[in-house]
């Protein structure tokens, strides 16, 4: 059996009996490979199924010079078998409209609450000197290390400790009350 032909015959004239021929052929081992790796043997028969009906369809696209027809009728599955596992794993994912649904709204009193605790802490960050706030915004708001915000400031790592055990001291001393 030549399959390059048998695939060339396919795209010039839609030759069904070369079609039935390879698919006879490459149907079973396609499969067979499939489940080497892994896949199903439901799915592995419908993705090779899959296969052969893409090798119908881009029988035309094949070139016999970068590769055989074995070669390209198993990359064809691999492909397939690597969507299938995509949408798998897609269908694997929870609904956002399931996640939603988990949440409760927040209630007026806790957006008060909130917005109150917001303010009072945009507040006592304003009581900080300029360089404790610089140190505070890189090592809180940004999450660098202190040592990164020495090295951005240019300053010894002592002085970030410094500095922020002041800050936070300050802070503390300010929000008290919101504990």
């Amino acid at each position: 059996m030549d399959a390059n032909a048998l695939i060339q015959s396919i795209a010039q004239s839609s030759d069904r009996q070369a079609f039935v021929k390879l698919f006879d052929h490459f149907a079973p081992r396609v499969k067979a490979l499939l489940m080497r790796q892994g896949t199903p043997a439901d799915l592995a028969e419908e993705l090779a199924q899959e296969t052969l009906l893409m090798v119908w369809r881009k029988a035309a696209l094949f070139d016999p010079t970068r590769a055989g027809a074995s070669t390209w009728i198993a990359a064809i599955a691999r492909n397939l078998r690597i969507d299938a596992a995509r949408r798998e794993k897609r269908s694997r994912l929870p609904d956002v409209f399931d996640i939603l649904q988990g949440e409760e709204p927040e209630q007026p009193d806790q957006v008060f609450d909130g917005s109150e605790r917001d303010s009072r802490v945009r507040a006592a960050l304003t009581s900080l000197s300029p360089d404790q706030l610089r140190v505070v915004q890189l090592a809180f708001m940004e999450g660098l290390s202190h040592q990164d915000v020495a090295k951005r400031l240019s300053i010894p790592l002592g002085t970030v400790k410094s500095r922020l055990r002041l800050a936070m001291a300050r802070m503390r001393g300010s929000l008290e009350d919101l504990r």
